[in-house]
């Protein structure tokens, strides 16, 4: 395949490496470019006018040619924080926020993230599979070639290895590339008073299934108040540890739980949703490799304060942004509706937030070899944009799909 009459192609890198910094405001591109497809990967890209002139791109078959018009070309989005294997849905607690109800309130209903498990643990694996299925192909149609997801809405020994079991389907059914998370969430009603009970359960039943049949690339916690606090997230972490899947956590969410510090001491992956973080922890992350991930979507939707993307860049510190795609918190996973709330409510640059949701997401996956850039050998997941004025506009104009086509894999989605 040869895309052509690229008014300019973004991403463009010889090396992928977590962005920091001032380096995030740099999106290095060509002005009037074309890129060729082999298979799935990225073979050449480069300006129009040396094209007819290079015999390396030769087109043997006219109908692989491919004229954007005048269109951007970008990278395929990176999504490193989902949850998008659920059953059901949760508008009805979505009507009760709106009339007043506390996160607690909703609890006590029977609501939150014990009405998800009690919807998962009632669905079949092959309905949970068609279910999860399509919010899958829906992310990949808005330009998602990469993403993470994880468990964490079952709580039962089955129901965990039901959303487990369905993600391993996904990676060997899509095309896109998945990362797979156990997600320790929170406490079943019949562990809140013996919270140790539990771990033992994920330690002893769940974890050498997890590790046998191979259903995880990592292990995260939910480390907040009244959910799992640091010494119980320790232990877990050091089980998972033994079980060979590297750390995550949600940290910080809602409040400055020591999250941070506690990622940080265990060399976790990435350190996720951070909206309640101070210079402390922001220094933390200044002496580590965990890669800080701001999911800006779930503070939109529960109106919580918004994290301190610009405040972190300037400090030196890079970031990635993702969708935290689940059905209680942020049910969708719309990237370019990321990328515009990333610049108007954490006030990240065009540049910036396109660079979080690339490159940095795929290196908070460990994937910045394959994808989140356009580099040679990569794999050939790339968005064709509509002719737009400029690059701004794409998070400018968050209203409208300005997305005219997604390569994933060297494939037309």
């Amino acid at each position: 395949m040869l895309i052509i009459n690229i008014k300019e192609l973004f991403g463009i890198r010889k090396k992928s490496y977590f962005l920091k910094g001032k380096e995030m405001s740099v999106l290095p591109s060509i002005k009037n470019a074309f890129i060729r497809i082999e298979g799935n990967e990225i073979v050449e890209f480069g300006v129009m006018k040396n094209l007819k002139s290079n015999p390396k791109v030769e087109i043997r078959n006219p109908n692989s040619i491919m004229d954007t018009k005048g269109g951007f070309v970008l990278p395929a989005w990176c999504d490193s924080h989902t949850h998008i294997v659920f059953s059901g849905s949760r508008e009805n607690e979505f009507v009760d926020k709106i009339k007043g109800l506390t996160y607690e309130e909703i609890a006590q209903k029977g609501g939150g993230i014990l009405n998800s498990a009690i919807l998962l643990n009632e669905t079949s694996e092959e309905q949970l599979f068609d279910q999860s299925w399509k919010r899958l192909e829906e992310v990949k149609a808005l330009g998602t070639g990469a993403i993470e997801i994880k468990s964490g809405y079952g709580l039962t020994v089955e129901g965990e290895l039901k959303m487990l079991r369905v993600i391993k389907k996904f990676k060997e059914k899509s095309d896109l590339l998945i990362k797979s998370t156990f997600l320790v969430h929170t406490y079943p009603i019949e562990y809140r008073t013996d919270h140790q009970a539990y771990i033992n359960l994920i330690i002893n039943d769940l974890l050498p299934i997890i590790a046998k049949e191979n259903l995880a690339d990592y292990i995260d916690v939910f480390c907040e108040e009244g959910f799992f606090n640091l010494t119980e997230t320790q232990q877990i972490f050091e089980a998972g540890t033994r079980f060979g899947l590297k750390a995550k956590i949600h940290a910080n969410q809602l409040k400055n739980s020591g999250g941070v510090q506690l990622a940080v001491k265990n060399n976790a992956v990435s350190a996720d949703h951070l909206e309640c973080i101070g210079d402390e922890e922001i220094e933390c992350f200044s002496h580590s490799n965990t890669i800080p991930t701001l999911l800006p979507s779930a503070a939109f939707f529960l109106r919580l304060p918004y994290q301190p993307a610009r405040k972190m860049i300037d400090a030196g510190l890079g970031v990635a942004i993702a969708t935290d795609y689940n059905p209680g918190s942020s049910p969708s996973g719309n990237m370019p509706f990321l990328l515009a709330l990333s610049c108007i409510q954490l006030r990240m640059t065009p540049e910036e937030a396109i660079n979080a949701a690339t490159i940095n997401g795929a290196c908070a996956m460990e994937l910045e070899t394959e994808v989140g850039s356009i580099t040679l050998g990569k794999k050939a997941n790339i968005i064709i944009t509509k002719p737009m004025p400029s690059l701004a506009y794409l998070p400018y104009s968050f209203g409208n799909n300005l997305i005219e086509k997604v390569i994933i894999n060297g494939k037309i989605m």
